[in-house]
């Protein structure tokens, strides 16, 4: 799956001393931070149509006359800096990705960084449609559904902290689970499975899908599901993706069969 050893040891790798890695770390670093200030400082003074923006999948589906209420006295101010905050550290992770990806490159063989480097992009990719994804499809049935089974005689109003904490969580996990095909592929690569094997276990991780969905989301089957299926689909697409994308795994997958019949 990996190309021969002889093929890399003859590829000469770029050496530095321990200080000069140091030093390179701290710049990469610097502009990573300079990065996410800059993107912050442009972002400070629409903090509050951020917030807006991102509450804006459940004030639509709010009972009529009924608003977000803030319940400690800092909030109104807190939770839109938060917001932009890590909006700032979210727009800035193909920069931040790239830094590390620059840091590491050297180190690794030409074979590897044209291997690396379609993961790395597809990874950022796959992260902003999950939560694209997740704002989009998921929130709107989501809080629809939740406003729809209050008890009658109980007012909908949501923490504005509290509800900033429940949408970064799906945030994230959303971004999270579209990764899988970024981690089929590299267990793949690995060695650890083949695409043959992963095709045996589709059953396993339909229901594992499911699994995660109660785990990572709301105790509601409408968000469960809205994980699960995306994860599945993901899982095949990661198949077929290790196929194209790692070469050699038909004699690996031939080795095996073949240590099987001999055991």
């Amino acid at each position: 799956m990996t190309s021969s050893p002889n093929s890399n040891s003859a590829e000469p790798l770029a050496e530095g001393t321990l200080l000069s890695h140091l030093l390179e770390l701290r710049g990469r670093l610097m502009k990573m931070i300079i990065a996410v200030l800059i993107l912050f400082a442009c972002l400070a003074p629409f903090s509050e149509i951020l917030f807006r923006l991102v509450a804006l999948p459940l004030m639509e589906k709010l009972p009529e006359g009924a608003t977000m209420i803030a319940t400690q006295v800092a909030s109104p101010f807190l939770t839109p800096f938060k917001l932009t905050f890590l909006l700032a550290i979210f727009l800035a992770i193909p920069v931040i990705l790239s830094q590390a990806w620059a840091f590491v490159a050297p180190g690794l063989y030409q074979q590897e960084r044209r291997f690396v480097m379609p993961l790395l992009v597809s990874s950022i990719a796959l992260f902003y449609l999950g939560v694209a994804f997740a704002y989009y499809v998921v929130f709107p049935l989501m809080f629809g559904f939740f406003t729809a089974v209050a008890p009658e005689g109980v007012a909908v109003m949501t923490d504005i902290t509290s509800y900033l904490d429940f949408v970064l969580t799906l945030f994230f996990a959303f971004g999270i689970a579209f990764e899988v095909p970024v981690a089929t592929v590299l267990m793949v690569r690995a060695g650890l499975v083949t695409p043959k094997e992963l095709t045996e276990k589709r059953a396993y991780v339909f229901l594992g899908a499911f699994v995660v969905g109660m785990l990572l989301t709301p105790p509601d089957v409408i968000s469960q599901t809205l994980l699960a299926l995306p994860v599945y689909i993901l899982y095949e697409v990661g198949i077929v993706m290790s196929r194209i994308m790692v070469p050699g795994y038909k004699e690996v997958e031939a080795q095996r069969k073949e240590e099987a019949e001999k055991s």
